[in-house]
C-alpha cells in the first residue's frame, strides 16, 4: 500500500504544471561618487531556473526629496530601452549580461542632482515573483571623509599612546635600576 501511494504521488507530481518560484534580486546598498565621474550600478538575481530568453530588467529612479519614481531603463527581448527624455537621456548605458543574470547600468558624467534611489526589478519567467532591490547614490563635489578614515585615525592614535606608555614605563624601570645599582656600588 505504501509503495502504491509513493508511486501515485510521483506520477501526480510529474503531471502538475511547473509553478513559478521566487526570484531574489541583488543591488548594492549605497554607492558614492564624485561629480563628473561614471558609476556602475549593479543588479543581479538568483532564480531556480535557467536564465530565460524572456528575462527582463527594469530600472527606476527616485530623486532625493521626491515621492515619485521615473522609469529610466528597461531590457526585454534582447534589446535595451533607455529613457530618451529623462535626466539620464544621454548618460545611461546598459553594461549588463542577461545571460549571466546581470542587469547592470552605467551612469556617466554624474551631477549633484543625480542623488537619489535607483531600483532594479528583474523577471526570469516563469520566476516572476520577487521584491525589487534598491541602491542609494550619493554624489559629492569632493571626496568626503569616510567614517573608516576617522576610525582608523582614532585607532592609530590610541595604539601610538600605548606604545609611548610602554616605552616610558621601560625607560623609568631602566633609570630606577641604574640608580639603585649605582647606589649599591658605592
Amino acid at each position: 500500500m505504501l509503495t502504491f501511494l509513493a508511486l501515485t504521488s510521483v506520477a501526480l507530481l510529474g503531471i502538475v504544471p511547473e509553478q513559478s518560484q521566487a526570484i531574489v534580486i541583488y543591488t548594492g546598498w549605497e554607492r558614492h561618487a564624485l561629480v563628473g565621474s561614471d558609476i556602475r550600478l549593479s543588479c543581479s538575481f538568483f532564480s531556480w531556473r535557467w536564465t530565460s530568453e524572456d528575462v527582463t530588467f527594469s530600472w527606476t529612479y527616485r530623486p532625493d526629496g521626491s515621492r515619485d519614481a521615473i522609469s529610466i531603463f528597461h531590457y526585454t527581448g534582447g534589446a535595451a530601452y533607455v529613457d530618451n527624455k529623462g535626466p539620464f537621456r544621454d548618460r545611461l548605458e546598459f553594461v549588463g549580461n542577461p545571460g549571466r543574470r546581470d542587469g547592470s547600468i552605467l551612469l556617466k558624467n554624474l551631477e549633484l542632482s543625480d542623488n537619489g534611489t535607483f531600483t532594479c526589478d528583474a523577471k526570469n519567467p516563469p520566476d516572476i515573483v520577487g521584491r525589487p532591490s534598491s541602491v542609494r547614490l550619493l554624489v559629492f563635489e569632493k571626496v568626503p571623509i569616510q567614517a573608516g578614515v576617522i576610525t582608523g585615525a582614532i585607532i592609530g592614535v590610541v595604539l601610538g599612546l600605548l606604545v609611548l606608555i610602554v616605552v616610558i614605563y621601560y625607560l623609568m624601570r631602566f633609570l630606577v635600576a641604574r640608580r639603585v645599582f649605582s647606589l649599591s656600588v658605592r
